[in-house]
């Protein structure tokens, strides 16, 4: 019995030179607050920061009213700031960055009309070669779900990359949240797992615009709600997480990474 495989309609698309001012400001914010950003910072501060570079380069913020299902209310502020146990969707709020906290930010803006997507982990001031090795980990199983990620390949073939490079590395996969298309708004088609079976799901097509976005803990899967902002995941066992994302452009070869962090 031959499967056949799913295409499925995406929104409108953005050509290369109309996605790349968004993926290219996103890399250039990330890169520039990962290095600005040490122990003694606010968190409100670091969202105040992506505030102001947002306004100057004319940019909109995708999270502001963002209000999806599994947020309790919009999100009210510009940039995700997850730390140490709070793995995805850190609400910022008033807290001091101490030195060795595991910092993720995860940021999308629309500019000129398109959005992109992206996140980066890192250490604060010092830290220890465990959070540093997890960090690693998560990039390098991010890389292994951007190899495959080309027109006729499936986002089942991601996530099985992305499962496996995480298997090898000794952690298993949360896959409740993962990467996804964007376009003209944040979350579009298709869903992009972090986990799956090679030849399955939807068939990438040179042109689309997606991300993918694997997030691991090193001594858990489960994730729970924190109830004191109705946003932060948290690890269901206390332990830190690492998340790290790209926006790419679906290309016949290699995909072109539009969130590059440059300075």
């Amino acid at each position: 019995m031959i499967r056949r495989r799913r295409r499925q309609h995406t929104p409108e698309r953005p050509t290369l030179e109309q996605a790349q001012p968004a993926g290219e400001f996103v890399g250039s914010v990330l890169h520039q607050l990962s290095r600005m950003v040490e122990p003694g910072w606010n968190l409100l501060e670091i969202d105040a920061e992506a505030h102001r570079m947002i306004h100057e380069a004319g940019a909109v913020s995708c999270y502001i009213d963002y209000h999806p299902a599994f947020g309790a209310s919009p999100f009210g502020h510009v940039i995700c700031t997850s730390v140490n146990d709070g793995v995805l969707h850190g609400r910022p709020r008033d807290q001091i960055l101490a030195e060795g906290d595991l910092l993720s930010l995860d940021f999308a803006v629309s500019l000129n009309g398109w959005v992109a997507d992206a996140c980066i982990s890192f250490i604060v001031g010092d830290g220890t070669e465990e959070d540093q090795r997890l960090i690693d980990d998560t990039e390098a199983v991010m890389w292994a779900g951007i190899r495959e990620a080309r027109a006729g390949r499936t986002v089942g073939d991601i996530g099985h990359a992305v499962m496996t490079a995480a298997h090898e590395r000794g952690y298993t996969i949360n896959d409740r949240f993962g990467g996804h298309g964007v376009g003209r708004t944040m979350h579009e088609a298709p869903f992009v797992p972090n986990r799956g079976t090679p030849g399955g799901g939807v068939v990438l097509e040179a042109g689309q615009t997606i991300t993918v976005e694997p997030f691991l803990m090193p001594t858990c899967d489960e994730l729970v709600l924190d109830p004191a902002d109705g946003w932060t995941q948290r690890s269901q066992d206390g332990s830190r997480g690492a998340h790290a994302e790209h926006t790419l452009f679906i290309t016949d070869d290699e995909p072109i990474i539009l969130t590059a962090r440059r300075g």
